[in-house]
């Protein structure tokens, strides 16, 4: 009989290997080229991609990456090493690959990294809490193809999401409590999601209401007063609607309404990246207080926290 030997794998978007021009420029060509992030017809959108957005995104993206890269490199990359390394830690017999959508290492190197390492079950597990076409589906389509030319294939459990699981909901809710001791409690808890265009929602993807689950599981277990919890959507793109409220919109006009203390947190990232770390804390911390407002405090994203490595280990044994 056959020995059944487990195998996890983590993947994440991906990033810029480099906060230059050209690394960037490489990692949007790959990003916004994939159907299942921007799905206009290629005949129309390769013109726009390569000819107008990359020649003009590159240079100004390449700055704001540079405004919060580490020293050991990328955030996004650094905390999914570390979770990573941390979760391997915690399954010493069950090898664990990291892999990124877009940019390296590749969905197909960290499986055949797993296989070449004898796995005959494999868990795959993509980092993002609310499901969506954009995201998570990317993942499912990566796995397919590194999978189409091979000719031996594991068993495969895919998670699809986990927007509700009591551990990852423990986890948020210990993370703003955390800040709530350091901080104070604020006139209001802002939960920024990143966003996605209406007409996704409107074709069958269930995003929002996942977003929205989180949203009411993390109110309900924090007992906060209604209406001190606040759902918004973040970084959109292109011309076409996407899920409201939007979180800069929204801060802009909070001071107004009497609001002079946020904080906010992005439960829709495992890991801090470019659009926590420079989107939220610089860009729209500046809004908020322009705009009127006294004091903003940016809850940090779960990354190697101890009770977001419980999850992943939760999550994957799971399936196991």
């Amino acid at each position: 009989m056959k020995q059944t030997k487990f195998g996890v794998l983590l993947v994440n978007l991906g990033t810029p290997e480099a906060p230059t021009p050209k690394a960037v420029k490489k990692y949007l060509a790959e990003f916004l080229g994939d159907i299942r992030v921007v799905d206009t017809n290629r005949l129309l959108w390769w013109p726009i991609l390569y000819g107008v957005i990359l020649p003009l995104r590159s240079p100004r993206v390449s700055k704001l990456y540079q405004s919060v890269w580490m020293e050991e490199g990328s955030p996004l990359m650094v905390f999914s090493r570390r979770q990573q390394k941390a979760l391997a830690a915690r399954l010493p017999d069950t090898p664990v690959e990291l892999a990124m959508s877009y940019g390296s290492p590749s969905v197909k190197s960290g499986i055949d990294s797993l296989m070449a390492q004898g796995v005959t079950k494999m868990v795959v597990l993509p980092l993002y809490p609310q499901y969506s076409c954009s995201t998570s589906a990317a993942v499912f389509d990566a796995v397919a193809r590194a999978f189409k030319g091979r000719r031996d294939m594991p068993s495969l459990n895919f998670i699809r999401d986990y927007a509700e699981h009591p551990a990852y909901i423990s986890a948020l809710k210990a993370s703003v409590l955390r800040s709530f001791e350091k901080h104070g409690e604020p006139d209001r808890l802002v939960l920024s999601f990143h966003g996605i265009p209406k007409r996704f929602v409107a074709e069958g993807d269930d995003y929002e209401q996942r977003c929205r689950d989180t949203a009411q599981a993390l109110s309900e277990a924090l007992q906060l007063p209604t209406g001190k919890v606040m759902l918004t959507f973040q970084s959109r793109f292109g011309r076409e609607p996407w899920l409201t409220p939007y979180t800069d919109k929204t801060l802009e006009g909070l001071p107004a309404q009497g609001v002079k203390s946020v904080q906010i947190i992005c439960p829709g990232f495992s890991a801090d990246c470019l659009e926590t770390l420079e989107e939220i804390n610089a860009e729209n911390r500046e809004i908020f207080l322009h705009a009127g407002g006294e004091k903003f405090e940016y809850i940090e994203c779960l990354n190697d926290q101890s009770e977001h490595i419980d999850l992943l280990q939760q999550l994957v044994t799971q399936h196991f």
